[in-house]
Parts: structure tokens; C-alpha cells; sequence
């Protein structure tokens, strides 16, 4: 993976952050992106810099429009030349009954959380094509594969993502280019931490009795999955070793949907 390039999108924190510093351990040049205070976010892109000896950029497009998803790729080519690697991990969420969920939060999470990903794979796969090699991975979410109460948007959105993975990869798979999606169960990050708060909200329920009713009571390992172990699926995806997996949604999920 020596000298390739990549962009991480909503790379700033958490799950994305994780991305971007295993794949630039790996030998990658990363574009980041994400929102975030700027001298924070420079300290984070110098330090992946140092550590990994590769070149790290950052740029602050705004995922939710589709003209800065397209500069995104524009600029990254322009700083670390073809994108062979694509995360398309940026997301948010909103947490409410169906009858009460806001109109604009359900088009904000659906052009974050999938159309972003629409417009960047498209904005990158006649490049990847053309050269014969490519790697798009989504990370959508154990939402993407399963149902779950007050988050209609959530779950509408990464289960669009998983078949917009699998539309991706059966169109290029003679090409060189793969397509994944990697689905995290519970990992507790900065949207974790949002989504833990609003469903303490909408049941009535202390935060910690949200964590353990509603997120470890489906995962079976008893525990978090870790950022870190949701950049080690990624990075095997985007190596030579993953090169025979495509069209698949593989589940981070310390065995959500295994029972």
C-alpha cells in the first residue's frame, strides 16, 4: 500500500480519525476532512504526518453538498495526485420518533450519510478504472443490515449505503476496483455519544442504562467495538490481501447480527 492515495471523509474524529492514521501507517498519503477547530485539526495532520512519513492534507468540504464532495476529490488529486482509495466514512444522526422526525434533519442525514458517497465514488471511479485499480469502502453501520426504533433516517440511509456498495462493486468488478462496506456495531465515538444522549431523551432511560439496554444488550462480546478495530477491517479491504473481497458488507459488530 506503499505511496498510495486516499481520502478519508469525516476524518477528523473518531471512526474516520482511526482510518487515516492506520491506512497512513500502511504507507498511504491521506486527505482528511472533517469539522473541527483548526489548530486541533492541523495538530492531528502534523501528527500522522510525523509518525507515518507520508503525506497528509486536510480539506473542510462540507459533505452534505455535493459541489464540495467533488472539490474534495479535485483537491486531493491536485495535492497527492490519482486517489486509488476511497473511505466514504462521514455521518450523523438524529434520533426521534417517525410522527416528530424533522423533515430537514431526514434530507441532511440522507445527503450526508449516502448521497455523499454517491457523488464521491462517482467524482473517483473512471480514474480508478482507467488505471486498473481501486478501493472504495463505506462505512455504513449494523444499521445498514438490521432495523432500529427512532432513527429512521439512520437506518434508511446506511441500509442505502450497502446497496449502493454492492450496485458499485458488481459494475466494476472486472475492472481492478473493489467496493466494500464495512458495518461497525457499537463503538463508542463522538456520534455514539449523540445517539446514546437522544435515545435517553426519547425513552425516558438514565445514559448508562441506554449503553447497556440498547447497544450491549444486542452485541454479544459484551463490550465496545474499538475505532481501531474498524481501521483494521478497512485497511485489510484496501490491501493486496483484500483484493478477492467485493460487493460484501462485513460486519465489525462483536456479533450484533449473529443471533
Amino acid at each position: 500500500m506503499q505511496g498510495r492515495n486516499a481520502i478519508v471523509t469525516g476524518s477528523t474524529s473518531g471512526i474516520g480519525l482511526a482510518i487515516a492514521r492506520a491506512l497512513a501507517g500502511a504507507g498511504c498519503n491521506v486527505m482528511l476532512n472533517g469539522f473541527g477547530d483548526p489548530a486541533a485539526i492541523e495538530d492531528i495532520r502534523a501528527g500522522i504526518a510525523a509518525d507515518a512519513g507520508t503525506t497528509i492534507g486536510y480539506l473542510a468540504a462540507d459533505m452534505s453538498r455535493p459541489e464540495e464532495v467533488r472539490a474534495l476529490v479535485a483537491g486531493a488529486t491536485a495535492r497527492l495526485g490519482p486517489v486509488d482509495i476511497l473511505v466514504n466514512n462521514a455521518g450523523i444522526q438524529h434520533v426521534s420518533a417517525l410522527a416528530a422526525f424533522p423533515d430537514e434533519q431526514w434530507d441532511l442525514l440522507l445527503a450526508v450519510n449516502l448521497s455523499a458517497a454517491f457523488h464521491a465514488s462517482k467524482a473517483v471511479i473512471g480514474g480508478m478504472t482507467a488505471r486498473g485499480f481501486g478501493r472504495i469502502v463505506n462505512v455504513a453501520s449494523v444499521l445498514g443490515l438490521v432495523g432500529a426504533p427512532h432513527k429512521a433516517a439512520y437506518v434508511a440511509s446506511k441500509h442505502g449505503l450497502v446497496g449502493l456498495t454492492k450496485s458499485i462493486a458488481i459494475e466494476v468488478a472486472a475492472s481492478g476496483v473493489t467496493c466494500n462496506a464495512v458495518c461497525p456495531g457499537f463503538v463508542m465515538t463522538p456520534i455514539i455519544e449523540m445517539q446514546i444522549a437522544g435515545q435517553a431523551k426519547a425513552t425516558g432511560l438514565p445514559p448508562e442504562e441506554v449503553v447497556r439496554r440498547v447497544f450491549l444488550d444486542n452485541q454479544p462480546l459484551g463490550r465496545a467495538v474499538t475505532p481501531e478495530e474498524i481501521a483494521g477491517a478497512v485497511t485489510f479491504l484496501c490491501s493486496p490481501a483484500g483484493a478477492g473481497l467485493t460487493g460484501t458488507a462485513l460486519a465489525v459488530d462483536g456479533g450484533y447480527v449473529a443471533h
